[in-house]
């Protein structure tokens, strides 16, 4: 088993250099989000990792082609 809380603690520094570097809608955002929601999926925090995941469909549906 991985060690998520550290996953997580580097997601999190990595999302947010992503927040200040890119646009609000860069796929790369909803990639980072993502990745996080996936961090709270394995650990078990299945609310937190749903608003995660719907945060990176919101930025796909806006940032990438249909």
């Amino acid at each position: 088993m991985g060690d998520y809380s550290k996953a997580l603690e580097f997601y999190e520094k990595s999302h947010k250099i992503y927040e200040i570097a890119l646009p609000p809608n860069h796929p790369d955002l909803a990639s980072s989000y993502n990745n996080i929601g996936m961090v709270f999926d394995n650990m078990g925090d299945y609310t937190k990792a749903i608003g995660y995941y719907e945060r990176s469909l919101e930025i796909q549906k806006i940032a990438l082609p249909p």
